[in-house]
C-alpha cells in the first residue's frame, strides 16, 4: 500500500503548490556543530549526522553525532554519538544508502590536528541503519594508492611554477604542490569526504574526496560494494575542493566543486567520460561561490538541483538553483537563507541535499548566528523540506 501512495505522490508533484518548511534539529548551543549529511533510509526514516565538539581539527573532543526523524513524524529524536575516536578529532562525516539499502558512514579521523593528516574511515550497516545506533557489519580504514599521481600533478603544475605572468601566490602554490606530489604520505593521506557518494548503473560507487594539503580533489572508487578500493586521477584545478557528483543521461559524470582559489570566486566544474577515472581540468562556471561547500543532485524528473552559497564573499546567503538542461543553464533560483544585516552575521553553509521517495527535497546545513557572543548559544544544524515548485516560484520582488 505504501508503494502505491508513494508513486501517486510523486506523480502528483508536477502540478503541486510550492512547499517549504524548516526547523532546527536541536536547539542552538555554543558548541561547534558543522558539516551535516542527510539520507533517507529504506523504512522512510530521515537520518542525519554531523560533527560536534569545542572546535575542528585542533580540538581532540570532536565526535560524530546523529539524529533520526521517523517516517510520518515531524520531530527529530534526541541526538546521540555515532562515531568517536577517543582523543582524536572526528570530522566531515557523510552518509550514503546504496542500492542494497545498506547504510554507509564515512569520516576522517584527524591524526595530528592538521587536515593533511586525515585518515579516512568507513562503516556499513547491512540492515539499513534502522536501529540506533546502526549495527555496523563493516568497519575499516579506506586506503588507496592514487595512480599516476606524481606524474599527473607535476605535469599540470610545472608551467605554473615558472610563468612570470602569473601572480606570485599562484607560483608559490604550484611549487608547493610540485614538491608534495612525489611524497607518498601526502598522496595517500589527508583525503576527506564532504558530498554524497554517487552509485552508477554499473554498480560502481564513486566517493568524492578532497585534500586541504593540495587544494584539489580525487574520487575513491569501488566496484565490489566496498571490499576493495582504487582511486581516480586527480581533479586538477587551483583550489577546486569538496566535489559533488551528478550523472548526465549520456553517462558523463559532472563534478561541481567549491572554489578555494583566487577571485573571481565561482563554482568550479570538471567532467569525466569514463565513469569517474579521468577528469577534465576544472573550469569556472558562471555561478558565484564564496569558497564553501556546494552539492548538486539529479532529481527523478531529470532536473538538476544545486544548493550553494552564491556570493563572492561570506556565507550569509544560501540558495537553491534548478536546471532543466543538465547544468547548461540554471534558470531558477530561490534564497533558502539570507542575512541582510551584514556579511558574516549569519552563516548558513555546508548543504547536504537528497530527494525523498515522495519527490520532496530534504536539506540540512550548518546554521551559525555569528553576531551573538561566542559563549552564547548560536550554532545548530538546520533541516529544510521543500519541492521544486517552491524554487521555481522565485524570491519575488
Amino acid at each position: 500500500m505504501r508503494i502505491v501512495v508513494t508513486l501517486l505522490s510523486a506523480a502528483a508533484l508536477a502540478g503541486a503548490a510550492p512547499v517549504f518548511e524548516s526547523q532546527l534539529i536541536f536547539p542552538l548551543e555554543h558548541w561547534h556543530n558543522h558539516s551535516s549529511s542527510i539520507v533517507e533510509l529504506a523504512n522512510g526514516d530521515l537520518f542525519v549526522c554531523w560533527y560536534h565538539g569545542s572546535g575542528e581539527r585542533t580540538a581532540d573532543d570532536v565526535k560524530v553525532e546523529a539524529a533520526r526523524r521517523k517516517y510520518g513524524t515531524r520531530q527529530w529524536q534526541p541526538r546521540y554519538t555515532l562515531a568517536d575516536t577517543p582523543n582524536f578529532p572526528d570530522t566531515n562525516p557523510i552518509l550514503f544508502v546504496d542500492r542494497q539499502a545498506r547504510l554507509w558512514l564515512m569520516w576522517p579521523v584527524i591524526i595530528a590536528n592538521r587536515w593533511e593528516t586525515a585518515l579516512l574511515q568507513y562503516r556499513i550497516a547491512g540492515r539499513g541503519g534502522q536501529t540506533d545506533p546502526p549495527r555496523w557489519e563493516v568497519s575499516e580504514s579506506l586506503l588507496f594508492i592514487p595512480p599516476n599521481f606524481a606524474a599527473r600533478v607535476r605535469a599540470w603544475v610545472e608551467p605554473m611554477r615558472t610563468d612570470p605572468a602569473l601572480p606570485a601566490q599562484v607560483r608559490q602554490w604550484a611549487s608547493r604542490v610540485w614538491e608534495k606530489a612525489a611524497d607518498k604520505y601526502f598522496s595517500r593521506m589527508g583525503w576527506m569526504p564532504r558530498a554524497h557518494p554517487l552509485e552508477l548503473p554499473s554498480g560502481r560507487i564513486l566517493t568524492p574526496l578532497y585534500s586541504d594539503g593540495y587544494d584539489f580533489s580525487l574520487i575513491a572508487i569501488t566496484d565490489d560494494g566496498g571490499r576493495t578500493w582504487t582511486a581516480s586521477e586527480p581533479l586538477l584545478s587551483y583550489g577546486g575542493v569538496q566535489p559533488s557528483l551528478v550523472r548526465k543521461r549520456n553517462g558523463e559524470i559532472v563534478a561541481y566543486l567549491r572554489d578555494n582559489g583566487p577571485p573571481p570566486k565561482r563554482v568550479i566544474m570538471a567532467v569525466s567520460k569514463d565513469e569517474g577515472v579521468t577528469w577534465t581540468p576544472g573550469v569556472d562556471t558562471d555561478i558565484p561561490n564564496s569558497g564553501t561547500s556546494v552539492e548538486v543532485i539529479a532529481l527523478r524528473d531529470g532536473q538538476w538541483l544545486m544548493v550553494n552559497n552564491d556570493t563572492e564573499q561570506g556565507r550569509h546567503a544560501l540558495s537553491a538553483w534548478l536546471s532543466d538542461d543538465e547544468g547548461a543553464t540554471w534558470k531558477w533560483k530561490r534564497r533558502i537563507e539570507w542575512d541582510r544585516r551584514e556579511k558574516g552575521a549569519g552563516s548558513f553553509h555546508y548543504p547536504s541535499v537528497i530527494q525523498g521517495r515522495d519527490g520532496m527535497i530534504h536539506l540540512t546545513y550548518s546554521y551559525f548566528l555569528n553576531h551573538l557572543p561566542k559563549d552564547a548559544p548560536r550554532k545548530s544544524i538546520k533541516y529544510a523540506r521543500f519541492n521544486a515548485e517552491w524554487v521555481r516560484a522565485g524570491d519575488g520582488p
